[in-house]
């Protein structure tokens, strides 16, 4: 009779796959309206003019144009300011 003894068992090979996040379209491209522009978790980015967020903080092209980044001063809940990139269609 064959006979293989015990392998044990293998607990930790479960992986979830990668969301595809950053930055889409990057400073100077063109864009049209709906298009994604940054995928994030959390406002890391800031939507400005010409830009909608979305429920995930998915910066979408509220009209067609140009993309362009800056930074930009935040106040935060506590009242302090933070430097923050903002993205506007231009």
């Amino acid at each position: 009779m064959s006979h293989v003894k015990a392998g044990g068992t293998a607990k930790n090979t479960r992986d979830s796959p990668g969301q595809r996040l950053g930055v889409k379209l990057f400073g100077g491209e063109k864009v049209k309206t709906g298009q994604v522009i940054v995928r994030q978790v959390g406002a890391t980015k800031r939507g400005g003019v010409g830009t909608k967020v979305s429920r995930n903080f998915t910066i979408h092209a509220a009209k067609d144009g140009v993309v362009a980044y800056k930074t930009r001063q935040f106040r935060t809940f506590s009242g302090r300011s933070v430097p923050r990139t903002e993205v506007t269609v231009i």
